[in-house]
């Protein structure tokens, strides 16, 4: 599914996968967040709710431009650096095609469905 994707004013291209964490994320557009650093690896913000966790797919180890949803925080996540192990309980919900230096000082993200 394709989402219109802003990174401080800043348009990205972006897609949401088909997982039921996906489609419960598409249902809260358009989303405008904060984003805080974590880690020197990712980029999080609190969602307005939990997603659901249902049907996630098998983990996989998050890499630069992944979005994803952390289940025990109910936060997003926007990897800028490849992470280092899959966990199940972070589920990959999508990806934004834009450079690591951009997503690692990114302030804030707008999140909007395609038209």
């Amino acid at each position: 599914m394709d989402i219109r994707v802003t990174i401080d004013g800043r348009p990205v291209d972006a897609a949401l996968n088909d997982s039921p964490a996906a489609r419960d994320l598409a249902e809260l557009l358009p989303l405008r967040l904060d984003l805080e650093d974590f880690h020197q690896t990712e980029r999080i913000a609190d969602l307005p709710r939990r997603l659901t966790t249902s049907g996630a797919p098998e983990p996989t180890a998050p890499k630069a431009g992944d979005l994803a949803y952390y289940a025990p925080w109910g936060n997003l996540a926007l990897f800028y650096s490849d992470g280092d192990s899959a966990s199940a309980d972070l589920l990959i919900l999508g990806h934004i095609d834009a450079d690591t230096d951009r997503l690692a000082t990114a302030d804030r993200i707008t999140i909007e469905a395609a038209s």
